[in-house]
């Protein structure tokens, strides 16, 4: 640990940190405003009957009325804060708070880049990022021009990471054929100006092998001086396309941004901050209280991201149809999947049946979602027992049949459509017994 320890307290230019932190803080203000204003929030946590938060996290509960209006727009104030360097350190800590509460509040939008967010919040907080062109420097007239280089290299590793797992995650026999991109881009045919782009037959196939490429090279080439520039025009190009065509939020441009930690801290000095002076050769390893204890928090974070998203390999079948080991995996826009399903309800003392009307409970999205997702049918069943034992029905049976389509495959049952799902189980450490496995080669 002692050299790690070393390059961690090492002294750096502060700057790739303190730009990051202003274009990362104009994004955390646009998400959230944006969710207002397009009326995301509205429709993911204030029309919608039924919620679906984690399930170890069942007590996190969207607010009455309009009170996620309020929640999302006060979150985007803290965004602003955290730009300007305002009070910095109770923004980005009140802003990691209330995002990780929504992102573990609901599974309906579940979002990769939701997640990454959640990190990036929580590594801020423990960072000087208002050290240098903020007001709290202002105000405070003191100003730092060098920072820890372990405020540099986890957010180096983490995208490293990300992208490494993200081209790992498409090295599958549909995504090589660019199946998801042939549909995804039927659907989009209509798109002003690239549209008729998209039709061309080979177009699914460049999108498809090109993503899967510039996710295993980007990190490597942004690594190499050589070939970093090439490299960071090819991000902005990639990220702006998907923008475009995906409509996947502030994301693109947070991939753009991280280019700012693979260049040299004096490169971004000169070229954002002129009038900034240069750090001092004199300056010796930064001391800290518990050094070693933290350098194996950093080392733990790391490898923490390194095992998380191997975890769908303890599950047998085929991680794309069962979800499990999904989320949390940076699994990022790889297939597309739809179903359907119906539920049946039996009173077991007078062998009566119905049917659920599924629009009684739920919104069109959450029905797509409990038809493809296991854990958010669980979930649903879970709701439907208490509903029928407040109606006096405690001795019922349930029963869901359905199929699911997974890149334009045959359609196939996820849920044994035999299993009484009342006696379901869940246990995020075991396979579920009620869904149906496919051998990984036939999906």
């Amino acid at each position: 640990m002692g050299a790690i320890q070393k390059r961690f307290f090492s002294p750096v230019d502060n700057s790739p940190l303190v730009l990051f932190r202003i274009i990362y803080g104009f994004l955390l203000m646009a998400e959230a405003w944006g969710a207002i204003a397009t009326g995301w929030v509205r429709r993911v946590f204030i029309e919608p009957k039924i919620n679906f938060p984690f399930i170890d996290l069942s007590f996190l509960e969207p607010l009455d009325g309009n009170g996620m209006i309020y929640y999302y727009a006060l979150l985007g104030l803290f965004g602003l804060m955290v730009m300007l360097g305002f009070k910095y350190r109770m923004a980005i800590i009140a802003y990691s708070l209330m995002w990780a509460a929504v992102y573990f509040m609901q599974k309906t939008s579940y979002n990769n880049h939701y997640y990454l967010m959640c990190w990036f919040n929580f590594l801020f907080c423990f960072m000087p990022a208002n050290a240098f062109a903020s007001i709290d420097a202002k105000i405070k007239k003191k100003k730092s021009n060098h920072c820890a280089q372990w405020c540099l290299d986890i957010f180096k590793a983490l995208i490293l990471i990300v992208y490494f797992y993200a081209a790992v995650a498409k090295m599958y026999p549909a995504w090589i054929e660019a199946v998801p991109t042939k549909i995804w881009f039927e659907a989009k045919s209509n798109y002003w100006l690239i549209g008729p782009i998209l039709k061309y037959s080979w177009m699914p196939f460049l999108v498809a092998w090109g993503g899967l490429l510039f996710d295993l090279l980007i990190g490597p080439a942004m690594l190499w001086k050589k070939s970093r520039n090439l490299a960071f025009f090819i991000s902005i190009f990639f990220h702006l396309f998907n923008s475009w065509v995906f409509q996947v939020g502030v994301f693109p441009y947070m991939g753009i941004a991280f280019a700012i930690f693979f260049y040299e801290p004096d490169f971004i000095r000169r070229r954002f901050f002129p009038k900034k002076a240069p750090l001092g050769k004199n300056i010796d390893t930064i001391r800290v209280k518990f050094a070693s204890i933290r350098s194996a928090v950093i080392v733990g974070i790391i490898i923490l991201h390194i095992l998380l998203p191997l975890r769908h390999h303890l599950y047998t079948g085929n991680v794309n149809w069962t979800e499990e080991g999904h989320r949390l995996s940076w699994r990022m826009m790889l297939r597309v999947k739809s179903g359907w399903v119906h539920i049946k309800v039996v009173d077991n003392q007078t062998k009566l049946y119905e049917y659920v009307v599924l629009e009684e409970y739920l919104s069109a999205k959450q029905i797509k979602r409990i038809a493809i997702r296991p854990d958010m049918m669980w979930q649903f069943i879970q709701h439907l027992k208490e509903d029928h034992k407040l109606r006096g029905k405690e001795d019922i049976s349930i029963y869901v049949n359905g199929l699911v389509v997974l890149n334009d495959a045959d359609p196939r049952p996820l849920y044994d459509p035999k299993y009484d799902m009342v006696k379901a189980e869940w246990n995020k450490y075991e396979e579920s017994d009620w869904l149906i496995r496919y051998p990984k080669s036939s999906l």
